[in-house]
């Protein structure tokens, strides 16, 4: 299973969404679009999902707290004890012994983040 995992600001637009995507590789290939539960309904993101034809998959903030990012924001890890939503929401989602295959990209607008992780999705 591939899951791409996104961080994104409230005033996220699906071209930033997008473009973030395809900087960390490609909108193609995907089986889920993963982010923290609170922004699951974003509609920017529900325009993505619907645009790569995947499911999203909300990922608890409880389940993204511990979970050991190589990228590392400050505020990202005050807020969701994290070092990268993108990240971790990839990884949480792709399954117990998923493994990142894409660190996190930022879009050019600093609206959006991207990773992409690989799992069993179990």
């Amino acid at each position: 299973m591939k899951v791409a995992g996104l961080g994104f600001k409230s005033n996220v637009t699906l071209a930033s969404l997008r473009e973030a995507l395809v900087a960390v590789g490609s909108l193609e290939g995907l089986d889920a679009v993963a982010t923290v539960s609170d922004k699951a309904d974003a509609e920017a993101l529900q325009q993505l999902a619907r645009e790569c034809g995947v499911p999203i998959k909300a990922v608890p903030v409880d389940m993204l707290t511990g979970i050991a990012t190589p990228t590392q924001s400050h505020l990202v890890m005050e807020k969701f004890g994290t070092g990268s939503v993108a990240e971790a929401a990839a990884l949480a989602a792709a399954g117990p012994r998923a493994r990142l295959i894409a660190t996190r990209v930022i879009s050019q607008d600093r609206t959006a983040t991207a990773a992409i992780a690989e799992g069993d999705g179990a």
